[in-house]
């Protein structure tokens, strides 16, 4: 636990200092697999406001939907990691839009 809060903390400081102003609601979302066969992705926004109730989507090559759901009232959404390639889609709307690739998430 301590060390994916650790890279979510790393994650969000990254975000803050390359983009250099803060935009009230920047959406931000890592996803790591949690060895088990699940993947967890933890998501908010550059305000601090939570991504509770947000759309999650995993979408296979052809955008077919594989996995529907939301961030938790934590702001997590874990699901089976499905087989073959396949990305996960945070969609708070109004262009709070961010793909994640499968192939980009480590354990």
């Amino acid at each position: 636990m301590f060390k994916r809060n650790i890279t979510l903390f790393l994650f969000l400081a990254l975000g803050l200092v390359f983009t250099g102003v803060v935009f009230a609601h920047t959406p931000l979302c890592a996803c790591y697999e949690n060895g088990d066969g699940t993947v967890t992705c933890k998501g908010g926004f550059a305000d601090g406001s939570s991504a509770s109730g947000v759309q999650m989507r995993v979408e296979d090559n052809s955008g077919t939907v594989l996995i529907e759901g939301k961030m938790d009232e934590d702001s997590e959404f874990t699901f089976d990691k499905p087989s073959g390639t396949y990305k996960i889609i945070f969609d708070a709307e109004e262009g709070h839009r961010i793909e994640i690739y499968g192939k980009e998430i480590v354990e």
